[in-house]
């Protein structure tokens, strides 16, 4: 991809949406401006997971208007991600579909998991890179995550579903705060926090970090009010307690550092820092500066100094599964080859880039059985835990893994998209030429795409001379117009 000059990135958190737009020198950037709007999605997810109607207005009001700052930017040089409220709406794909159209950018769902690892590299780059083990805590508006790293690099993450929009509305719905509802939200907690705590505790980790806003207030708030002189304690928090019982509700304290738009959610953030503090035996939490839009901003600047995530997710899925990496070379440089041709002139990076992906892992669910091991590896693509890549992109990629070979009644509805369609082509034919896993010369190949029709001209005698190779193409063919797509193979 060619540099950028500007990168930004949209947060779209549970709790609120953020823009961060930073100019790029010297591989270094530069933060330039920056927007917040408290939307609180998470509240309008009700029990069967569905966005209510005035949350979706809110968010939609809030990108358009991020929509007008970012207006002009190149595709390649803004990213938006969306966290927990939009993993588990149901309603989420049709939300995404006017959420882009009021953006004028693609949003990318992310993985809890991967929001976690963002966090962690948007907290890291704003501190001193030593040996120190750090445990960074988020709590978002849906989700808390949880990492503990060196440097730059994250060691261990994960993602929890509980944050301060949901516990509020869950356990505080009239904002009101008593002994049984704080016991019950702060129980809830730390039911969440077993499945981490062995992995977590103090002793783990060195220093801890609370990078979201929730950390942010409460370090304010006990800073200011003499509960503590630096920083998020646990006695602290014990002195925060009784002042929240003994008010009643978030909206009765008289404390300084309380911010007015953060009061709603008061009440669910202190629970889940509360139990956490008891259940990984946390004494003192340092405010951190960067968070997850910081987090997008570096990976996403990392994809034009060649220190893309996802190439590296993917050599490291090779290595796990033990690909043949000549077969891999093959496929992938054929696949490439006859993609280029079907798309013409026009310009196709970042389709022709997953393909390349693709391409690498197609063989990976060989090591589960060998029999239907491309529905193995669609699984695995769909599912595996995969940095650096979306929700979004891990479908694409399953889809086209699981349409590389074999018949095509299986993709029905699926493979629709023309971009896709291409992509499934190319591979497909690099895999059928080298289905013998050999190095073979190749004929000279003319391709064509127009409209529903593949053209593939091949030079002259070599299908006389391939036999094999000639009736599996008019299989192929016939596969392919049980999706209503024409393939003509012909001489050249």
């Amino acid at each position: 991809m060619q540099p950028q000059s500007l990168l930004a990135a949209v947060d779209l958190g549970s709790n609120s949406f953020r823009l961060q737009v930073a100019k790029v020198e010297n591989d270094q950037l530069y933060m330039l401006d920056g927007l917040r709007e408290s939307v609180r999605l998470a509240a309008g997810l009700n029990q069967d997971k569905i966005l209510d109607k005035p949350s979706q207005q809110r968010a939609l009001a809030c990108l358009q208007r991020f929509g007008e700052r970012l207006r002009g930017m190149p595709i390649e040089a803004v990213r938006a991600v969306g966290t927990n409220s939009l993993r588990v709406a149901k309603n989420a794909p049709a939300f995404l579909l006017q959420a882009e159209a009021a953006l004028g950018f693609p949003i990318d769902v992310i993985a809890g998991r991967e929001e976690a690892r963002l966090i962690y590299k948007g907290v890291a780059q704003g501190l001193p890179q030593t040996k120190e083990r750090r445990m960074v805590m988020d709590i978002g508006g849906g989700s808390t995550e949880f990492i503990i790293g060196t440097a730059l690099e994250p060691l261990k993450l994960e993602s929890l579903y509980m944050g301060c929009v949901s516990f509020s509305g869950r356990y505080f719905p009239n904002g009101e705060i008593n002994k049984s509802n704080l016991k019950q939200a702060e129980l809830a907690a730390s039911a969440e926090l077993q499945t981490i705590v062995a992995e977590y505790t103090r002793g783990h980790w060195d220093v801890a970090l609370g990078s979201s806003g929730s950390a942010r207030m409460l370090s304010d708030i006990l800073e200011q009010n003499g509960y503590s002189e630096s920083g998020i304690t646990r006695a602290g928090l014990e002195m925060l307690r009784a002042q929240l019982l003994k008010a009643g509700s978030a909206q009765r304290l008289e404390l300084l550092g309380l911010k007015p738009e953060r009061l709603p959610v008061l009440p669910g953030g202190f629970a889940i820092m509360y139990a956490a503090f008891r259940e990984l035996n946390i004494e003192r939490m340092q405010p951190a500066l960067g968070a997850l839009r910081e987090g997008v901003l570096y990976d996403l600047l990392g994809r034009f100094t060649h220190n893309d995530m996802r190439e590296a997710t993917v050599q490291q899925l090779m290595r796990r599964y033990q690909v043949d990496v000549k077969q891999v070379a093959r496929v992938s440089k054929l696949a490439h080859a006859l993609a280029l041709q079907f798309f013409g002139a026009e310009d196709r990076e970042s389709a022709i880039q997953q393909l390349g992906w693709v391409a690498s892992l197609h063989g990976i669910g060989i090591r589960v059985a060998h029999s239907g091991y491309h529905k193995h590896t669609a699984y695995i693509l769909a599912n595996a835990d995969m940095p650096g890549f979306s929700k979004k992109e891990q479908a694409r990629m399953s889809l086209l893994a699981l349409s590389h070979r074999g018949s095509m009644k299986k993709l029905q509805g699926l493979l629709t998209d023309e971009e896709n369609i291409v992509l499934a082509m190319s591979l497909r034919l690099a895999a059928l030429f080298y289905r013998n896993r050999s190095d073979i010369e190749l004929p000279e190949m003319k391709c064509l795409f127009s409209g529903t029709k593949f053209y593939l001209k091949l030079g002259k005698g070599w299908l006389e001379q391939n036999p094999l190779t000639e009736s599996a193409l008019r299989d192929e063919a016939k596969q392919w117009k049980s999706l209503g797509v024409n393939m003509q193979v012909s001489e050249l």
